[in-house]
């Protein structure tokens, strides 16, 4: 079967002109979110000067905003708003709250408007999910080419932004100063190593500190994003509130997410969260470090992919594509249960790559980059087989007028509670790993999210009903769709 044949199959039951507006909403929705987020932490880290723990607090204001989203984006969606109308406002508030955040440089100014702008865009992120399963009648073959747009958005923004500052914000004498280092160093004798390391040491950061002085473009890029979603989402399809059994859809929708199977979906997920902000916090510096180090493969992956860490961390956005591809292929064949596991284990598997990076390169004879590029890979196993899953699953699982509320209480799981308990044990395992010259051991760090994601894996595998569980749960609690 064909790519054309596919999308019409696909779209033949909602409308072609429906089925790629609500396309275009994803790829606006994630491209605003992807063109700061993974640079946050090196930008306030090496412009702004701020440490790990006001890191993290900025990070946790992140998530304030998906506390709130059930109790107000999901109670005006479900009962009172248009769902379109109410994206259309948030984010023409959010571009201009983001044109306001780049100009601050005081930390309690900054956490201020960031908290101001988590508060307005991450309720849309569940509201975008909650319009289009309103609109599409098969959610396991339609969801995942429509939310698959979201992806392509991330990857395009991550990787112009990086290729910006590869090309405007990487000085040619920093650059020549860290070549000649790392060929100085290959041939480099026990007596004058050290010295050398220390030149390296010294230039790398130096060319990251340049690269990071242009991040500030992103914010400008996220605005204007933002504005263009903001008009856009006022010529969505229609989505009227529905009249639910109570008034208060937050209520009905916690009632409903606290029955098998969403009760150990959502206690999973918090933990899950707090491992995906350890990867969203520390990731772009990481990779930042090793991509300011000259080599053969490192320059040819810049040359693509940008510096920053930023670009380089779409190529799990690029596996995420190829696996949302598979998702209306598999969604049928396997358990929810099975597939949320799969995605544990690439959790796992990604921070064990990260922590064990040198050891697992020298031992299998590649390039560290190379290493770091397959654990960045694995994203797409990551956020296809958990959380993409599990946002259908609570779609599927909860009655039809209280979905809206649904996805914003699991936003507020995923995104809230999650991001703002992860930023602060984040920051503090950050800080715990972080020596008095400001050199992180990066192994001890990651190892801590791995081993949780184990301990998540096997309550899982102890509690989730598998197929035949879920069959007996929905005979004796049928679901309105």
């Amino acid at each position: 079967m064909n790519m054309d044949q596919t999308e019409s199959g696909l779209s033949q039951h909602v409308g072609k002109g429906t089925f790629l507006r609500l396309s275009l909403m994803m790829l606006l929705q994630y491209a605003i979110w992807g063109a700061w987020l993974p640079l946050l932490y090196p930008y306030l880290n090496k412009v702004r000067g701020f440490d790990d723990g006001q890191i993290g607090y900025m990070f946790m204001a992140g998530g304030v905003g998906a506390l709130f989203g059930p109790f107000i984006a999901g109670q005006v969606a479900d009962r009172w708003f248009n769902t379109e109308r109410f994206l259309g406002v948030s984010h023409l508030l959010g571009a201009v709250l983001m044109l306001m955040l780049v100009q601050i440089t005081s930390f309690w100014g900054f956490l201020g408007f960031a908290l101001a702008y988590s508060i307005v865009y991450s309720p849309t992120l569940a509201l975008t999910n909650s319009l289009s399963f309103h609109h599409l009648s098969d959610r396991d073959r339609q969801f995942g080419w429509v939310r698959v747009w979201g992806t392509i958005g991330w990857i395009v923004v991550g990787v112009g932004i990086g290729q910006w500052l590869y090309h405007a914000y990487s000085p040619t004498d920093l650059v020549d100063a860290v070549a000649t280092a790392k060929q100085s160093l290959e041939s480099a004798t026990e007596s004058t190593k050290v010295a050398i390391e220390a030149q390296l040491s010294t230039a790398s950061n130096a060319l990251q500190k340049a690269q990071a002085e242009g991040m500030y473009n992103a914010f400008y890029v996220a605005a204007i994003l933002g504005f263009i979603m903001g008009v856009y989402c006022l010529s969505l399809p229609k989505t009227p509130p529905q009249r639910g059994q109570e008034a208060f859809a937050t209520g009905e929708a916690i009632k409903e997410s606290s029955r098998m199977p969403l009760l150990v979906l959502f206690l999973v997920a918090i933990p899950v969260s707090m491992i995906h902000q350890f990867y969203f916090q520390f990731t772009a510096v990481y990779l930042g470090k090793y991509q300011a180090q000259a080599g053969e493969v490192t320059d040819a992956i810049n040359s693509v992919f940008g510096v920053g860490g930023g670009g380089l961390m779409t190529i799990g956005q690029i596996t995420e594509i190829l696996v949302l591809m598979l998702i209306p292929l598999v969604a049928k064949r396997f358990s929810r249960k099975t597939l949320l596991s799969i995605g544990l284990v690439a959790y796992a598997l990604r921070m064990f790559l990260f922590a064990y990076v040198d050891w697992l390169s020298a031992s299998l004879g590649v390039p560290v980059m190379v290493t770091l590029i397959a654990g960045v890979a694995l994203h797409g196993l990551c956020f296809g087989c958990f959380i993409f899953v599990a946002f259908m699953i609570v779609d599927e699982e909860c009655t039809r007028d209280v979905k809206a509320s649904a996805q914003n209480l699991f936003n507020l799981v995923i995104v809230g509670i999650g991001i703002v308990v992860g930023s602060y044990v984040a920051a503090k395992i950050g800080t715990m790993y972080t020596d008095e010259a400001g050199v992180k051991d990066w192994q001890g760090l990651f190892a801590i999210p791995m081993y949780t994601a184990v301990v998540c894996l096997a309550f899982l595998a102890a509690f989730y009903p598998g197929k035949d569980g879920m069959a007996r749960i929905r005979e004796k609690r049928p679901i309105t769709t």
